[in-house]
Protein backbone atom coordinates (compact mmCIF):
# COMPACT_ATOMS: atom_id res chain seq x y z
CA UNK A 1 0.00 0.00 0.00
CA UNK A 2 1.71 3.65 -0.58
CA UNK A 3 1.67 6.72 1.26
CA UNK A 4 -0.89 7.90 -0.80
CA UNK A 5 -3.16 5.52 0.40
CA UNK A 6 -2.02 5.91 4.09
CA UNK A 7 -2.51 9.63 3.64
CA UNK A 8 -6.11 9.53 2.24
CA UNK A 9 -7.15 7.09 4.50
CA UNK A 10 -5.98 9.33 7.52
CA UNK A 11 -7.68 12.49 5.96
CA UNK A 12 -10.95 10.39 5.90
CA UNK A 13 -10.75 9.59 9.69
CA UNK A 14 -10.35 13.39 10.03
CA UNK A 15 -12.96 14.53 7.83
CA UNK A 16 -15.23 12.39 9.58
CA UNK A 17 -14.30 14.16 13.19
CA UNK A 18 -14.36 17.38 11.75
CA UNK A 19 -18.03 16.76 10.61
CA UNK A 20 -19.00 15.03 13.83
CA UNK A 21 -17.78 18.04 15.47
CA UNK A 22 -19.55 20.87 12.93
CA UNK A 23 -22.91 18.51 13.92
CA UNK A 24 -22.84 18.96 17.16
CA UNK A 25 -21.40 15.42 18.54
CA UNK A 26 -19.63 15.28 21.61
CA UNK A 27 -17.09 13.07 21.09
CA UNK A 28 -16.55 10.71 18.18
CA UNK A 29 -14.04 8.05 16.73
CA UNK A 30 -13.28 6.81 13.34
CA UNK A 31 -12.01 3.56 12.13
CA UNK A 32 -11.02 3.50 7.72
CA UNK A 33 -9.19 0.60 6.10
CA UNK A 34 -8.58 -0.87 2.93
CA UNK A 35 -7.17 -3.72 1.59
CA UNK A 36 -6.39 -6.14 -1.55
CA UNK A 37 -5.56 -9.64 -2.07
CA UNK A 38 -5.48 -12.64 -4.05
CA UNK A 39 -6.50 -15.82 -3.50
CA UNK A 40 -6.33 -19.61 -6.08
CA UNK A 41 -7.51 -22.89 -5.21
CA UNK A 42 -6.40 -25.61 -7.63
CA UNK A 43 -7.71 -29.49 -7.44
CA UNK A 44 -6.86 -32.53 -9.30
CA UNK A 45 -3.58 -30.18 -11.38
CA UNK A 46 -6.58 -27.69 -12.55
CA UNK A 47 -7.15 -24.13 -11.39
CA UNK A 48 -10.61 -24.39 -9.92
CA UNK A 49 -11.07 -20.39 -8.71
CA UNK A 50 -8.98 -17.66 -9.15
CA UNK A 51 -10.31 -14.03 -6.57
CA UNK A 52 -8.98 -10.90 -6.80
CA UNK A 53 -10.24 -8.65 -3.58
CA UNK A 54 -9.87 -4.86 -3.31
CA UNK A 55 -12.13 -3.08 -0.40
CA UNK A 56 -12.49 0.12 1.87
CA UNK A 57 -14.66 1.09 4.12
CA UNK A 58 -15.12 3.50 6.78
CA UNK A 59 -16.66 3.32 10.14
CA UNK A 60 -18.27 6.49 12.70
CA UNK A 61 -19.39 6.45 15.70
CA UNK A 62 -20.18 9.45 17.39
CA UNK A 63 -21.52 10.23 20.95
CA UNK A 64 -24.21 12.78 21.82
CA UNK A 65 -23.12 12.85 25.54
CA UNK A 66 -24.35 9.18 27.16
CA UNK A 67 -26.19 8.43 23.90
CA UNK A 68 -23.79 6.55 21.01
CA UNK A 69 -24.49 5.75 17.17
CA UNK A 70 -22.43 4.19 14.74
CA UNK A 71 -22.83 3.89 10.58
CA UNK A 72 -20.47 2.58 7.99
CA UNK A 73 -19.64 3.06 4.25
CA UNK A 74 -17.55 2.61 1.83
CA UNK A 75 -17.69 5.83 -0.10
CA UNK A 76 -15.04 8.33 0.54
CA UNK A 77 -17.00 10.64 -1.43
CA UNK A 78 -17.31 14.30 0.63
CA UNK A 79 -21.59 14.01 0.77
CA UNK A 80 -21.07 10.07 1.54
CA UNK A 81 -18.67 10.91 4.51
CA UNK A 82 -20.83 13.86 5.56
CA UNK A 83 -24.35 11.35 5.12
CA UNK A 84 -22.38 8.33 7.19
CA UNK A 85 -21.76 10.82 10.31
CA UNK A 86 -25.60 12.12 9.99
CA UNK A 87 -26.86 8.69 10.24
CA UNK A 88 -24.86 7.86 12.91
CA UNK A 89 -26.00 11.10 14.81
CA UNK A 90 -29.41 10.01 14.00
CA UNK A 91 -28.99 6.41 15.79
CA UNK A 92 -27.43 8.43 18.34
CA UNK A 93 -30.46 10.56 18.68
CA UNK A 94 -32.96 7.64 19.16
CA UNK A 95 -30.79 5.41 21.51
CA UNK A 96 -30.93 4.95 25.13
CA UNK A 97 -28.04 7.05 27.25
CA UNK A 98 -25.23 3.97 28.73
CA UNK A 99 -23.26 5.58 30.59
CA UNK A 100 -20.09 3.27 30.33
CA UNK A 101 -19.91 4.32 26.33
CA UNK A 102 -17.53 7.02 25.54
CA UNK A 103 -13.70 7.54 24.07
CA UNK A 104 -10.83 5.65 26.22
CA UNK A 105 -8.81 7.58 28.79
CA UNK A 106 -6.48 10.03 26.97
CA UNK A 107 -3.83 8.49 29.54
CA UNK A 108 -4.51 5.01 28.35
CA UNK A 109 -3.97 5.66 24.49
CA UNK A 110 -0.85 4.68 22.82
CA UNK A 111 1.93 7.26 22.41
CA UNK A 112 4.41 5.21 20.66
CA UNK A 113 4.03 2.80 17.41
CA UNK A 114 7.22 1.10 17.14
CA UNK A 115 7.36 -0.75 13.44
CA UNK A 116 6.51 -4.49 14.13
CA UNK A 117 8.02 -5.81 10.64
CA UNK A 118 3.95 -6.53 9.60
CA UNK A 119 4.07 -5.24 6.03
CA UNK A 120 5.52 -7.68 3.80
CA UNK A 121 3.25 -7.96 0.52
CA UNK A 122 4.00 -10.74 -1.93
CA UNK A 123 3.91 -9.35 -6.14
CA UNK A 124 2.73 -12.91 -7.00
CA UNK A 125 0.47 -13.37 -10.32
CA UNK A 126 -2.08 -15.95 -10.86
CA UNK A 127 0.39 -18.07 -12.98
CA UNK A 128 2.97 -18.52 -10.35
CA UNK A 129 0.44 -19.12 -7.69
CA UNK A 130 -1.50 -21.81 -9.37
CA UNK A 131 1.84 -23.62 -10.02
CA UNK A 132 2.72 -23.38 -6.07
CA UNK A 133 -0.48 -24.53 -5.47
CA UNK A 134 0.10 -27.22 -7.85
CA UNK A 135 2.81 -28.42 -6.78
CA UNK A 136 1.79 -28.82 -3.45
CA UNK A 137 -0.98 -30.64 -4.26
CA UNK A 138 1.30 -33.04 -6.91
CA UNK A 139 3.61 -33.87 -3.62
CA UNK A 140 1.15 -34.93 -1.30
CA UNK A 141 -0.91 -37.16 -4.16
CA UNK A 142 2.43 -39.01 -5.24
CA UNK A 143 3.65 -39.48 -1.82
CA UNK A 144 1.26 -43.05 -1.29
CA UNK A 145 -0.32 -45.00 -3.23
CA UNK A 146 -3.55 -44.96 -1.20
CA UNK A 147 -3.98 -40.84 -1.71
CA UNK A 148 -6.75 -41.44 -4.36
CA UNK A 149 -8.32 -38.30 -4.52
CA UNK A 150 -7.81 -34.64 -3.42
CA UNK A 151 -9.81 -31.47 -2.13
CA UNK A 152 -7.26 -29.65 -3.40
CA UNK A 153 -4.44 -26.93 -2.64
CA UNK A 154 -4.91 -23.08 -1.99
CA UNK A 155 -2.74 -19.99 -1.79
CA UNK A 156 -3.91 -16.65 -0.45
CA UNK A 157 -2.31 -13.16 -0.26
CA UNK A 158 -3.56 -10.50 1.53
CA UNK A 159 -2.55 -6.86 2.31
CA UNK A 160 -4.49 -4.02 4.52
CA UNK A 161 -4.08 -0.47 5.77
CA UNK A 162 -6.02 0.63 8.71
CA UNK A 163 -6.32 4.18 10.60
CA UNK A 164 -8.13 5.05 14.07
CA UNK A 165 -8.94 7.89 15.11
CA UNK A 166 -10.71 10.02 17.86
CA UNK A 167 -11.51 13.48 18.95
CA UNK A 168 -9.31 13.28 21.71
CA UNK A 169 -6.95 14.44 19.17
CA UNK A 170 -5.48 10.37 18.57
CA UNK A 171 -4.69 9.05 15.13
CA UNK A 172 -2.71 5.58 14.87
CA UNK A 173 -2.18 3.59 11.61
CA UNK A 174 -1.24 -0.14 11.25
CA UNK A 175 -0.15 -1.34 7.93
CA UNK A 176 0.16 -5.41 7.74
CA UNK A 177 -0.14 -8.59 5.38
CA UNK A 178 -0.80 -12.12 5.31
CA UNK A 179 -0.31 -15.48 3.14
CA UNK A 180 -1.12 -18.17 3.20
CA UNK A 181 -0.53 -21.93 1.58
CA UNK A 182 -3.03 -25.17 2.50
CA UNK A 183 -3.50 -28.16 1.07
CA UNK A 184 -6.13 -31.20 1.53
CA UNK A 185 -6.18 -34.84 0.28
CA UNK A 186 -7.96 -38.47 0.49
CA UNK A 187 -6.78 -41.69 1.09
CA UNK A 188 -8.68 -44.83 0.78
CA UNK A 189 -8.12 -48.74 1.78
CA UNK A 190 -10.63 -51.67 2.02
CA UNK A 191 -12.01 -50.29 5.11
CA UNK A 192 -12.84 -46.77 3.66
CA UNK A 193 -11.78 -43.39 3.10
CA UNK A 194 -9.71 -41.00 5.35
CA UNK A 195 -8.90 -36.84 4.26
CA UNK A 196 -6.72 -34.65 5.94
CA UNK A 197 -5.11 -31.63 5.82
CA UNK A 198 -1.99 -29.03 6.71
CA UNK A 199 -1.74 -25.26 6.37
CA UNK A 200 0.90 -22.24 7.34
CA UNK A 201 0.09 -18.94 7.11
CA UNK A 202 2.89 -16.27 7.98
CA UNK A 203 3.41 -12.34 7.39
CA UNK A 204 6.22 -12.85 4.91
CA UNK A 205 5.93 -15.06 2.02
CA UNK A 206 9.88 -15.96 2.67
CA UNK A 207 8.54 -17.64 6.00
CA UNK A 208 6.15 -20.27 4.73
CA UNK A 209 5.97 -23.47 5.24
CA UNK A 210 7.50 -24.62 1.12
CA UNK A 211 5.03 -25.99 -0.82
CA UNK A 212 7.09 -29.41 -0.42
CA UNK A 213 6.63 -29.47 3.22
CA UNK A 214 3.25 -28.76 3.31
CA UNK A 215 2.14 -31.49 1.01
CA UNK A 216 4.58 -33.93 2.52
CA UNK A 217 2.95 -33.52 6.45
CA UNK A 218 -0.80 -33.17 4.61
CA UNK A 219 0.14 -36.77 3.44
CA UNK A 220 1.34 -38.26 6.38
CA UNK A 221 -1.41 -37.02 8.38
CA UNK A 222 -4.13 -38.59 5.85
CA UNK A 223 -2.33 -41.93 5.59
CA UNK A 224 -1.94 -42.32 9.36
CA UNK A 225 -5.83 -42.25 9.73
CA UNK A 226 -6.49 -45.34 7.61
CA UNK A 227 -7.90 -48.15 9.14
CA UNK A 228 -9.50 -45.85 11.99
CA UNK A 229 -11.91 -47.97 14.34
CA UNK A 230 -14.24 -47.49 17.19
CA UNK A 231 -13.89 -47.43 20.58
CA UNK A 232 -15.74 -48.27 23.58
CA UNK A 233 -16.85 -45.81 26.20
CA UNK A 234 -14.27 -44.98 28.98
CA UNK A 235 -12.41 -42.92 31.06
CA UNK A 236 -8.90 -41.82 30.12
CA UNK A 237 -6.19 -39.07 29.66
CA UNK A 238 -6.38 -37.20 26.31
CA UNK A 239 -3.45 -35.92 24.69
CA UNK A 240 -4.38 -32.77 22.58
CA UNK A 241 -1.97 -32.80 19.80
CA UNK A 242 -0.48 -29.33 19.28
CA UNK A 243 -2.57 -27.94 16.20
CA UNK A 244 -5.88 -28.44 17.94
CA UNK A 245 -4.67 -27.85 21.43
CA UNK A 246 -4.58 -24.10 20.65
CA UNK A 247 -8.67 -24.40 20.91
CA UNK A 248 -8.01 -24.81 24.67
CA UNK A 249 -6.56 -21.35 24.54
CA UNK A 250 -9.66 -20.02 22.73
CA UNK A 251 -11.47 -21.52 25.39
CA UNK A 252 -9.79 -19.60 27.65
CA UNK A 253 -9.50 -16.27 26.29
CA UNK A 254 -13.46 -16.37 25.42
CA UNK A 255 -13.96 -16.88 29.47
CA UNK A 256 -12.13 -14.05 30.48
CA UNK A 257 -12.89 -11.18 27.81
CA UNK A 258 -15.09 -8.64 29.58
CA UNK A 259 -18.08 -8.97 27.09
CA UNK A 260 -18.32 -12.38 28.50
CA UNK A 261 -17.77 -11.23 32.06
CA UNK A 262 -20.07 -8.27 32.34
CA UNK A 263 -22.66 -10.12 30.91
CA UNK A 264 -22.15 -12.92 33.57
CA UNK A 265 -22.14 -15.36 30.55
CA UNK A 266 -18.57 -16.87 31.88
CA UNK A 267 -17.63 -19.93 34.16
CA UNK A 268 -14.66 -17.82 35.08
CA UNK A 269 -16.27 -14.86 36.63
CA UNK A 270 -14.78 -13.61 39.43
CA UNK A 271 -11.33 -15.57 38.65
CA UNK A 272 -9.19 -13.03 38.80
CA UNK A 273 -5.79 -14.01 41.18
CA UNK A 274 -7.58 -17.33 41.43
CA UNK A 275 -5.59 -20.67 40.66
CA UNK A 276 -6.61 -22.14 37.68
CA UNK A 277 -3.87 -24.15 36.09
CA UNK A 278 -1.54 -25.92 37.82
CA UNK A 279 1.89 -24.23 38.39
CA UNK A 280 3.79 -24.80 35.82
CA UNK A 281 1.18 -23.48 33.19
CA UNK A 282 2.64 -19.79 32.14
CA UNK A 283 -0.50 -18.30 29.57
CA UNK A 284 0.80 -14.78 28.10
CA UNK A 285 0.15 -12.27 25.34
CA UNK A 286 2.30 -10.86 23.28
CA UNK A 287 0.98 -7.84 21.12
CA UNK A 288 4.63 -6.32 20.38
CA UNK A 289 5.81 -9.89 18.87
CA UNK A 290 8.10 -8.43 15.34
CA UNK A 291 6.06 -10.04 12.11
CA UNK A 292 3.27 -12.09 14.86
CA UNK A 293 -0.09 -12.14 12.97
CA UNK A 294 -2.01 -10.45 15.75
CA UNK A 295 0.61 -7.96 16.46
CA UNK A 296 -0.59 -4.14 17.38
CA UNK A 297 0.56 -1.67 18.81
CA UNK A 298 -2.97 -0.04 20.37
CA UNK A 299 -6.02 -2.05 19.55
CA UNK A 300 -9.55 -0.31 18.59
CA UNK A 301 -10.16 1.69 21.25
CA UNK A 302 -6.73 3.52 20.53
CA UNK A 303 -5.44 1.74 23.87
CA UNK A 304 -1.69 1.34 24.03
CA UNK A 305 -1.09 -2.46 24.40
CA UNK A 306 1.77 -4.22 26.36
CA UNK A 307 3.20 -7.80 26.13
CA UNK A 308 2.03 -9.08 29.60
CA UNK A 309 0.93 -12.60 31.43
CA UNK A 310 -2.21 -13.95 31.51
CA UNK A 311 -1.64 -17.25 33.90
CA UNK A 312 1.39 -16.85 35.53
CA UNK A 313 2.30 -20.00 38.33
CA UNK A 314 -1.22 -21.20 37.40
CA UNK A 315 -2.73 -18.12 38.67
CA UNK A 316 -4.85 -15.57 36.64
CA UNK A 317 -3.28 -11.83 36.61
CA UNK A 318 -5.25 -10.10 34.05
CA UNK A 319 -8.61 -10.53 32.39
CA UNK A 320 -8.81 -9.16 28.47
CA UNK A 321 -11.13 -5.93 28.51
CA UNK A 322 -12.09 -2.89 26.05
CA UNK A 323 -12.90 0.22 27.33
CA UNK A 324 -16.74 -0.02 27.26
CA UNK A 325 -16.67 -4.27 29.07
CA UNK A 326 -14.01 -2.45 31.52
CA UNK A 327 -16.19 0.24 32.65
CA UNK A 328 -18.92 -2.18 33.03
CA UNK A 329 -16.45 -3.94 35.54
CA UNK A 330 -14.80 -1.11 37.03
CA UNK A 331 -12.03 -1.65 36.21
CA UNK A 332 -9.39 -0.40 33.53
CA UNK A 333 -8.92 -1.05 29.65
CA UNK A 334 -6.21 -3.64 29.13
CA UNK A 335 -5.87 -3.21 25.79
CA UNK A 336 -7.87 -5.92 24.21
CA UNK A 337 -10.52 -4.35 21.98
CA UNK A 338 -10.15 -7.05 19.22
CA UNK A 339 -9.36 -9.32 21.90
CA UNK A 340 -6.12 -11.16 22.74
CA UNK A 341 -2.93 -10.34 20.75
CA UNK A 342 -0.54 -13.45 20.23
CA UNK A 343 -1.94 -15.80 22.47
CA UNK A 344 0.70 -18.01 24.06
CA UNK A 345 0.97 -21.16 26.09
CA UNK A 346 4.75 -21.55 27.22
CA UNK A 347 6.17 -24.94 26.39
CA UNK A 348 7.34 -27.36 28.05
CA UNK A 349 10.02 -29.79 28.29
CA UNK A 350 8.68 -32.82 26.81
CA UNK A 351 8.81 -34.03 23.12
CA UNK A 352 5.48 -35.44 21.97
CA UNK A 353 6.96 -39.26 22.50
CA UNK A 354 7.66 -37.98 26.11
CA UNK A 355 4.19 -36.77 26.44
CA UNK A 356 2.46 -40.16 24.74
CA UNK A 357 4.57 -42.27 27.62
CA UNK A 358 3.66 -40.15 30.18
CA UNK A 359 -0.30 -40.72 29.07
CA UNK A 360 1.04 -44.87 28.96
CA UNK A 361 -3.06 -45.47 28.36
CA UNK A 362 -5.44 -42.88 26.75
CA UNK A 363 -6.51 -41.12 23.35
CA UNK A 364 -4.48 -38.78 21.35
CA UNK A 365 -6.53 -36.38 19.77
CA UNK A 366 -5.63 -35.04 16.43
CA UNK A 367 -9.21 -33.49 15.05
CA UNK A 368 -12.09 -32.07 16.85
CA UNK A 369 -15.28 -31.70 15.22
CA UNK A 370 -18.59 -29.30 16.06
CA UNK A 371 -18.70 -26.88 18.88
CA UNK A 372 -20.02 -28.12 21.93
CA UNK A 373 -18.79 -25.70 25.01
CA UNK A 374 -21.26 -23.90 27.09
CA UNK A 375 -19.15 -20.76 28.17
CA UNK A 376 -21.88 -19.99 31.21
CA UNK A 377 -20.90 -23.46 32.70
CA UNK A 378 -17.38 -24.49 31.07
CA UNK A 379 -19.21 -28.01 30.07
CA UNK A 380 -17.31 -29.14 27.15
CA UNK A 381 -18.59 -31.63 24.58
CA UNK A 382 -16.30 -32.30 20.90
CA UNK A 383 -16.71 -34.81 18.53
CA UNK A 384 -13.29 -36.01 17.88
CA UNK A 385 -10.46 -38.38 15.80
CA UNK A 386 -7.19 -39.44 16.56
CA UNK A 387 -5.46 -42.46 17.81
CA UNK A 388 -5.22 -45.05 21.04
CA UNK A 389 -2.48 -45.17 22.77
CA UNK A 390 -1.24 -48.44 24.91
CA UNK A 391 2.03 -48.46 26.96
CA UNK A 392 3.13 -45.14 25.57
CA UNK A 393 2.73 -46.08 22.13
CA UNK A 394 0.65 -45.30 19.47
CA UNK A 395 -1.97 -48.70 18.68
CA UNK A 396 -3.75 -47.71 16.18
CA UNK A 397 -6.37 -44.65 14.52
CA UNK A 398 -9.77 -43.99 16.04
CA UNK A 399 -13.09 -42.70 15.19
CA UNK A 400 -16.59 -41.18 15.68
CA UNK A 401 -15.82 -40.67 18.95
CA UNK A 402 -16.50 -37.55 21.39
CA UNK A 403 -14.86 -35.94 24.52
CA UNK A 404 -16.32 -34.44 27.02
CA UNK A 405 -15.37 -32.73 30.73
CA UNK A 406 -15.41 -29.30 32.34
CA UNK A 407 -13.39 -26.52 31.21
CA UNK A 408 -12.57 -25.27 34.64
CA UNK A 409 -11.26 -29.21 35.75
CA UNK A 410 -9.49 -29.29 32.40
CA UNK A 411 -7.62 -26.32 32.98
CA UNK A 412 -6.34 -27.71 36.37
CA UNK A 413 -6.06 -31.32 34.88
CA UNK A 414 -2.97 -29.92 32.73
CA UNK A 415 -0.79 -33.41 33.42
CA UNK A 416 2.14 -32.09 31.04
CA UNK A 417 2.56 -29.64 28.34
CA UNK A 418 5.09 -30.68 25.31
CA UNK A 419 7.97 -28.83 23.82
CA UNK A 420 6.45 -29.05 20.16
CA UNK A 421 5.06 -25.12 20.14
CA UNK A 422 3.15 -24.37 17.00
CA UNK A 423 2.20 -20.87 16.01
CA UNK A 424 -0.44 -20.67 13.33
CA UNK A 425 -2.32 -17.43 13.48
CA UNK A 426 -2.70 -15.62 16.46
CA UNK A 427 -2.66 -18.47 18.72
CA UNK A 428 0.50 -20.51 19.74
CA UNK A 429 0.52 -23.87 21.59
CA UNK A 430 2.47 -26.75 22.85
CA UNK A 431 0.58 -30.64 22.76
CA UNK A 432 -1.09 -30.28 26.41
CA UNK A 433 -2.07 -33.53 28.04
CA UNK A 434 -5.07 -33.49 30.20
CA UNK A 435 -5.44 -36.12 32.88
CA UNK A 436 -8.76 -37.26 33.08
CA UNK A 437 -11.89 -37.21 30.19
CA UNK A 438 -14.74 -38.72 29.35
CA UNK A 439 -14.25 -40.59 25.88
CA UNK A 440 -17.83 -41.66 24.57
CA UNK A 441 -17.58 -44.14 21.91
CA UNK A 442 -19.83 -47.45 20.97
Amino acid sequence: MSSSEAQELSNVAQQCLEIAKARGASAAEVGASSGKGLSLSVRLGEVESVEYHRDKSVGVTVYLGDRKGSASSSDFSPTALTETVEAALNIARHTAPDSYAGLADPALLAKEFPDLDLYHPWDIDPDAAAALARRCEEVARAADPRITNSEGASIGTGEGLSVYANSLGFLGRSQGSRHSLSCSVIAEDVQGMQRDYWYDVARRHEDLASAEEIGRICAERTVRRLGARKIGTCTAPVLFENQIASSLLGHFAQAISGGSLYRKASFLQDSLGQTLFPKQVHIYEEPLRRRGLSSASFDGDGVATQNRDLIRDGVLQSYLLDVYSARKLGLQSTGNAGGAHNLTLAPGSDDLDALLRQMGRGLFVTELIGFGVNGVTGDYSRGAAGFWVENGEIQYPVEEITIAGNLREMFQGFAAIGSDLLIQGGTGSPSILIDNMTIAGN
